[in-house]
This record gives C-alpha cells, sequence and structure tokens, in this order.
C-alpha cells in the first residue's frame, strides 16, 4: 500500500488553492474549476468543493469542520518558512518549538481551519528516522 493523497473539502476551492500555492511553492493542477491537486514528491494534496462530496454519499463530508487532523510537511528549515510565512498566516498555532520527538515544529491554520505542521528533524533520533525521506 502506497500513501497517495489527503483531499480537503472547501466552500472556497480557489481562496484554498492560492493559501496552498503559497505555503508549498507548488502550483496546484485544475482539471476542474471544483477541483485542484498539488502534486508533491512524497504525495498529493487535493481540493475539491462541498459539491463533489455528492459523489461519495451526500453526508460523508463537512467542509471546515475538521479538529483531528494535522496535515504535516517536512521542510529544510522550520524557522527559514516561519520567517516567509509571517505575512501569509493569519491563526498562528505555534511558533517554531523543540518537540519532545527531535522535530522542531510550527503550527498554523490554513483559511478553513484546518492544522497544518512544519517540521524539521533536529536531534539524531529524529534525523535518523527521516533518513529514508526526501524533501
Amino acid at each position: 500500500m502506497n500513501f497517495a493523497s489527503i483531499r480537503i473539502i472547501t466552500q472556497d476551492v480557489d481562496r484554498l488553492v492560492r493559501f496552498y500555492e503559497q505555503v508549498t511553492g507548488v502550483t496546484a493542477e485544475r482539471p476542474a474549476p471544483v477541483f485542484a491537486e498539488f502534486v508533491l514528491p512524497s504525495c498529493a494534496l487535493a481540493i475539491a468543493h462541498v459539491q463533489t462530496a455528492q459523489l461519495f454519499g451526500a453526508d460523508s463530508v463537512e467542509a471546515a469542520s475538521n479538529r483531528t487532523v494535522i496535515i504535516e510537511f517536512l521542510v529544510e528549515d522550520v524557522e527559514a518558512e516561519y520567517a516567509r510565512l509571517k505575512p501569509l498566516v493569519e491563526n498562528w498555532v505555534q511558533a517554531p518549538t523543540t518537540m519532545p520527538w527531535g522535530n522542531r515544529s510550527l503550527l498554523f491554520r490554513d483559511p478553513d481551519g484546518n492544522l497544518l505542521n512544519l517540521f524539521t528533524p533536529v536531534t539524531e533520533e529524529a534525523i535518523q528516522r527521516f533518513n529514508r525521506r526526501s524533501l
């Protein structure tokens, strides 16, 4: 099994696409006005309008109601990302902090309230855990 993607359902695809283009530095592929996809080396981040949720069943999802999933990006330098994103992000949850498991991490919310974590392994143990992953 290979993890392929995560999809965010939203009322405003264009707003989230603009936000994630700035966060990731990747231009979204837009095969339809109601759908966008960021193809990254490790997987894809998809953004879809609530209209598309009907294809999965009428009550399968609810836009902008997530409070349990954290979307995580492995980055080369958390401090540099924090400085770069300060003007863009409105809802900071945590400034760069070294976590007990050895990652330097910062957390913020996207315009729909989804939680994002940008992190860099900084301890020897954390670096070893991520050696097989690439940036």
